[in-house]
């Protein structure tokens, strides 16, 4: 990659040149890619751009409403779509078939978005490990292979699609994004949806959810590049001398330069011995957590 500061100028010239006199709206997630376009495309065009975050339902614990504090001063349009997204995901139990549904909906809400605030043009984060995976059949993601082929905006900015994650964060930093957006963990485009092996039910995600958020606290002060829990499947459990028919986590922890190949951490046994029992002590819903020790290749990093 160019210097940052190369970059940022270009990146800012392209928006400003492609938009011209127009509106333009952009997926917001709070993740450090879009947050990074976010204030490339302010730069650019200042209050012709309307951030749009899509609350899915399938976020992270907090992050709806840390989104609205961060970006809330801009012209921010909060969507609240958790229940046509459980709907649209209803039986849905294939990985790919269930990207291209989450995909197709995130765009017909920003295309209602842009309808609304009258913006042609749509602005997103897509970075170039996206474009590859997809290409090469490894998983579309929702904004490259899930994304549909007819939209009403006159066209869709991509200005990192050349960057990796690692020069996204150079960019970031460059940008004076706080701390916690710049070294913020990589988080699914489709969200909790992948971290669950089959049909998604708002269960099932509060249940990834929990387990998530208690993994991310247990390993916030251990370097790494991605740390978090799936839901794979069910077991025979017992709880109080009970037989639970309940949920299998599975923790996923890896270092990785650029998202593309990734190796499990050696994470100390009493750390993942601690993560299992606050996950079946905290969560009711689950009897049985793994350890995810598997490289990439011949595993992708999410389950889905």
């Amino acid at each position: 990659m160019v210097k940052p500061e190369v970059f940022v100028e270009n990146a800012v010239k392209e928006i400003r040149d492609k938009v011209g006199d127009g509106k333009a709206i952009i997926a917001l997630s709070g993740g450090v890619d879009s947050s990074v376009c976010t204030v490339l495309a302010y730069k650019a065009i200042g209050d012709r751009l309307y951030p749009v975050f899509v609350d899915t339902g399938l976020m992270r614990a907090g992050e709806p409403e840390r989104v609205k504090e961060i970006f809330g001063k801009m012209n921010l349009r909060f969507i609240d779509a958790k229940e046509e997204f459980f709907e649209a995901l209803r039986g849905v139990t294939d990985p790919e078939e269930k990207r291209k549904v989450i995909g197709e909906l995130f765009v017909r809400v920003f295309e209602r978005v842009a309808e609304e605030v009258e913006a042609d043009y749509l602005i997103q984060g897509t970075i170039y490990p996206d474009i590859i995976e997809s290409q090469g059949g490894i998983k579309s993601h929702h904004n490259v292979g899930g994304f549909p082929t007819h939209y009403s905006f006159k066209g869709v900015i991509e200005p990192l699609r050349e960057l990796y994650k690692d020069e996204v964060r150079e960019v970031a930093r460059y940008l004076g994004l706080p701390e916690e957006i710049s070294e913020r963990m990589p988080f699914p485009g489709p969200g909790l949806a992948v971290r669950v092996v089959g049909e998604v039910t708002p269960e099932k995600i509060e249940v990834v959810r929990k387990a998530t958020e208690i993994v991310e606290d247990e390993l916030r002060d251990v370097e790494k590049w991605q740390a978090f829990a799936s839901l794979i499947g069910k077991a025979t459990g017992v709880k109080g001398d009970i037989r639970v028919y309940g949920y299998i986590i599975s923790i996923r922890a890896v270092e990785s330069r650029d998202g593309m190949t990734a190796d499990p951490l050696r994470l100390d046994y009493d750390m993942l011995r601690k993560m299992a029992l606050r996950i079946t002590g905290e969560i009711p819903e689950v009897v049985r957590v793994v350890y995810d020790i598997t490289p990439k290749p011949p595993a992708t990093i999410e389950y889905e």
